[in-house]
C-alpha cells in the first residue's frame, strides 16, 4: 500500500509572494509611499533613517509570515468593528 503513494516536491520559491529587498512587494510600497510622505510633509532628511527602521521591521516580519500584510488587509476589509465590540470584545464577519 505505501508503495502506491506518490510523492510530489514542492517548490516553495513558487508558493511565495513577490518579494524585493527581504520585503514584500505590497509592504516595500507602503513603505515607500509613507517615506515620500513624511518628507513631503516635514522637508527633512530625518526621513530616510525612518523608512529603514520601518524596512528592518519588515524584514523580520516576512522571514516568519510572507504574507502578512495581504492578510492583515483582509482581516481589516472582512472582519470590521462591531457596534456591541466594547461588550463582547470580537468581531464577526460581514455577512
Amino acid at each position: 500500500m505505501a508503495d502506491n503513494l506518490r510523492q510530489d516536491t514542492l517548490f516553495t520559491g513558487l508558493t511565495r509572494p513577490q518579494m524585493f529587498a527581504g520585503v514584500t512587494y505590497s509592504y516595500f510600497v507602503i513603505n515607500a509611499v509613507i517615506a515620500v510622505e513624511l518628507f513631503l510633509v516635514f522637508k527633512s532628511w530625518w526621513v530616510l533613517p525612518v523608512a529603514l527602521v520601518i524596512h528592518g521591521l519588515g524584514v523580520v516580519l516576512c522571514l516568519h509570515e510572507p504574507r502578512f500584510v495581504d492578510l492583515w488587509l483582509t482581516r481589516v476589509r472582512n472582519c470590521p468593528r462591531v457596534r456591541n465590540y466594547s461588550l463582547w470584545r470580537c468581531n464577526s464577519y460581514r455577512p
